[in-house]
């Protein structure tokens, strides 16, 4: 399962993330500023010294330097610039231009100069290095500063949800049962205690309802066991009646199995109704709880002419309920004899999975994902049919309550396969043996 990112995480990251946006816009508009600036200065001591240049060339003609041919001006270095100028600047316009000559960047401020113009070489790499040194440190420094500012977000969320957090350990300790309800007066910020009061009112709801289901599942318990106990023990008596004729004894096991089958269809259905206590699961021999299923149809099996094959371990246990599986058994058995009409049903246990197979009608594909849905029935033939337990919709309820998975796979004409997964109590006799 996936973990999903606290409430702290998600204000940490979202608190992180604009100041974390703040600073590098502002690192890169105060870089973009900086080397506007740098260009203005540059541009303005070029403008500066060409001035004074020409200035002094006019009043002392002797210092203005030769005339280069190559590109018809006069070049001249302003400090210690070692470089010869391409000829292809002549055609560029009067101006201050950045060229890059033998790998180097420097600045070419372009006069005219009587009939010649004048040619003045500036290197500014030592400075524009310093500069870049500056910019490297802001944005190194702007680094820092996010890195910073995401611990101390971090840091202050959890500030500001610690009573959202102490909310949601008081609610797991009340689940567990530390104490009957939330106390608002640990909470000081108003939706907090709004939610607190909101979710004592839902708890106290809850409460009651399901003190009431236990109480009302009491009484059934009580109401139903009570009657079915009076039918079982008359019929084990009217056992013992020397007069009861065989045909008589026939519908008097036939009584015996329905009230059995009630009796479990109640623990069943309280023990959905119910938290699960460990006591409820245990080893059930997985040969005897089959047989239990088919001795409860066995007047359909046979007035059908259907065989059994159960491949089975007689040895093997499962960790069950023995009423839930009973119940699962018994409506799956049914099912199975229900729908098939010659042929056999069969048994096998392999690989912790039991695998109930028929040879029956099967059920169409349009109807297979639909099977364990409440109160479906796959066609008039199954409408038709007589109903027997309590529907595959409660099977897989059973199912899912105690983690039996069940897969259901089917042909038309050819046959069903129902697949219970169910964990052996004694691995050492979980292959399957005919019995």
């Amino acid at each position: 399962m996936l973990r999903r990112p606290s409430l702290r995480f998600k204000v940490a990251l979202v608190f992180s993330a604009l100041t974390i946006v703040l600073l590098v816009a502002q690192a890169l508009g105060v870089k973009a500023l900086a080397e506007a600036q740098e260009e203005r200065l540059i541009t303005a001591l070029i403008a500066d010294d060409m001035a004074s240049v020409l200035k002094s060339w006019r009043s002392d003609p002797t210092l203005v330097p030769p005339l280069d041919p190559q590109i018809d001006g006069h070049v001249s270095t302003g400090g210690r610039v070692s470089v010869s100028l391409p000829a292809s600047v002549k055609d560029l316009p009067n101006g201050t231009h950045e060229i890059i000559v033998k790998g180097r960047e420097i600045h070419v401020a372009i006069a005219p100069f009587g009939h010649a113009r004048v040619y003045r070489i500036y290197d500014f790499s030592a400075y524009e290095q310093r500069f870049r040194q500056v910019i490297d440190a802001l944005m190194f420094g702007t680094g820092v500063f996010a890195l910073l500012a995401f611990w101390l977000a971090f840091a202050l969320s959890g500030l500001l949800v610690r009573q959202v957090a102490g909310l949601a350990h008081q609610v797991k300790a009340l689940r567990l049962g530390a104490s009957s309800a939330l106390d608002a007066g640990r909470y000081d910020e108003e939706e907090v205690v709004e939610l607190v009061d909101a979710f004592n009112d839902y708890h106290g709801r809850m409460a009651q309802m399901i003190e009431r289901e236990k109480e009302f599942t009491g009484n059934v318990s009580h109401e139903l066991r009570t009657p079915l106990t009076a039918i079982k023990t008359s019929c084990e008596l009217l056992d013992h009646d020397a007069l009861i004729n065989a045909k008589s004894r026939a519908r008097l096991r036939q009584i015996e199995r329905a009230a059995d089958t009630m009796i479990d269809l109640v623990n069943a259905l309280l023990l959905l109704a119910r938290e699960e206590s460990p006591a409820d699961i245990g080893p059930v021999r997985l040969v005897s709880a089959i047989e239990d299923a088919l001795d409860r149809i066995a007047d359909t099996l046979q007035a059908k002419g259907l065989q059994t094959r159960i491949e089975v371990n007689r040895g093997l246990q499962v960790e069950a309920n023995r009423s839930a599986l009973a119940l699962v058994l018994s409506n799956l058995v049914d099912n199975a004899v229900r729908y098939t009409d010659n042929g056999h049903v069969s048994f096998a246990y392999a690989n912790g999975w039991l695998r109930i197979e028929d040879t029956g009608r099967g059920i169409p594909p349009d109807a297979l994902p639909h099977v364990f849905e409440r109160f479906y029935q796959a066609g008039a033939a199954h409408a038709a049919a007589p109903g027997f337990g309590i529907g595959l919709s409660i099977v897989r309820k059973i199912c899912d309550r105690y983690g039996w998975s069940i897969k259901l796979d089917s042909e038309p004409a050819k046959g069903t396969c129902v697949s219970l997964r169910l964990p052996p109590a004694n691995p050492i006799f979980a292959g399957f043996t005919k019995s």
